[in-house]
Parts: structure tokens; sequence; C-alpha cells
């Protein structure tokens, strides 16, 4: 298993390294929000620890950053222990909270706690509406053109939106929930991004994208996904 380790700190940064390499787990670090990004971006982590109180970016946009197009389970390990900094961090996006000084065993206990936590996405079916067949654990979209399929090219925000939508089908998912799921909760005003890639999304995904057929808008409320009929 990898996870990402990101304090600004070098000495937790050195003893968490050791301390996890010996249990088996694989470790990549990172010192300040950017590194945590771009690591996380490179090397896909099963597990991301995090510290708020970071350089360049804090802990917080660095949640929110995450959050914009992968799932992984974040554990944060802050000095901070001021109730609304753990909300803040929960409310971003994070799974756990531990607040230094920790002891080892906890954060090991907390670590395999939230890996319990993931469900492998090998179980996942292919769902399929109309011409469109979606392989959520190959992360895969094909379009029957006739006799053959091609291939649609989602970006990881698409992804996100898609598998929010399809893995609710026929519920209203309201625009604040998508917005603070995807972009974090400080954004749940800013509707003009779901505009934008809903009107991608269904250029990619719609028979006829002017005239919406399964992926549905609920004026003033949110989108909702309306699968065939069953036969």
């Amino acid at each position: 298993m990898r996870i990402l380790i990101a304090d600004d700190d070098p000495q937790i940064l050195r003893a968490l390294k050791v301390t996890l390499r010996a249990r088996g787990y694989d470790i990549i670090t990172a010192g300040d929000g950017v590194q945590a990004l771009e690591a996380a971006a490179s090397h896909h982590p099963d597990l991301v620890v995090l510290d708020l109180g970071m350089p360049k970016l804090d802990g917080v946009e660095v949640i929110e950053g995450l959050r914009g197009w992968t799932q992984v389970p974040i554990l944060v390990v802050s000095g901070r222990t001021d109730a609304a900094d753990k909300v803040d961090a929960l409310d971003a996006g994070a799974d756990d909270y531990v607040t230094k000084p920790f002891a080892i065993d906890e954060l090991l206990a907390r670590i395999r706690a939230l890996t319990r936590r993931v469900v492998s996405s090998d179980d996942e079916p292919v769902i399929s509406f109309g011409a469109i067949s979606i392989d959520f654990s190959a992360k895969q979209v094909l379009r029957r053109v006739g006799e053959r399929s091609e291939s649609v090219r989602l970006t990881p925000t698409e992804w996100r939106i898609l598998e929010l939508l399809v893995h609710n089908p026929d519920k209203l998912v309201t625009r604040e929930s998508l917005l603070s799921q995807i972009w974090g909760p400080h954004h749940t005003k800013d509707t003009g991004y779901l505009r934008l890639y809903f009107a991608q999304l269904r250029k990619k995904l719609e028979p006829i994208p002017a005239e919406p057929r399964y992926f549905v808008t609920v004026l003033g409320m949110g989108y909702r996904f309306v699968p065939d009929e069953a036969p």
C-alpha cells in the first residue's frame, strides 16, 4: 500500500517514513502543499496523511484540490486543536483527524481503519445507457457507433461528476452537494462551474446534447441521472 505523507516538519516526515516503511508501507513524502498535490497526481497513493499548517498551500486547500479528482482517504495529522480547524478539514473532505502529538499505535490504527473503508472498484459493474457504456474500474467510457465502439475521454472532474450522478440513479443531486464534494465547501455558490461541466458531459454522452435525456437539470435545485427503463 502506498501512503503519501505531507508535512513541513522534516523530523516528523523522517520519523513517519521510517516507522511506516518498517511496517511494509510504500512511502512518498512532500514538504509543502504544492508538492503534496504534485506527488498525489504522479504517484496515486492509496492514503494521504496530511498536516494542515504547510507553506504554499495549506492543508485545507490541499484537501480541496485532491477532492477535485480523487476520493483517496485523507487522514489529517495536525497540531491544531481548535474544533473549527477540525470541522474545516472534515468539511473540505478529510476522512479522519489526529491531533499532534500522537501515539504511533493510534496513528497505525487510524490508517488501518481508513484503508478498510476503501471499496475495491474492481467489483463495480459496467453501467450502460443509450449508446454509452461506463466501466468505472477501468476508468473507461465507450460509445457504440454502428458496429464498433469508440473511446470517450473524460477529464478527472467530469469523471467525479459522472460518478456522483450515476451512482445515485433517479435521485436529485443538489448543486450545493456537487459543488461541495467536487470543489470544496467554499465553492457552493459557483454554479457556473456546473453549467460548464454539464455542457461538456452532455456533448460527450448525450445522444442530443441540447435535449438531455440522461443528465437532466432540475431547475433551481440540481441534476438527476435518469437511466433507461428496465426491459
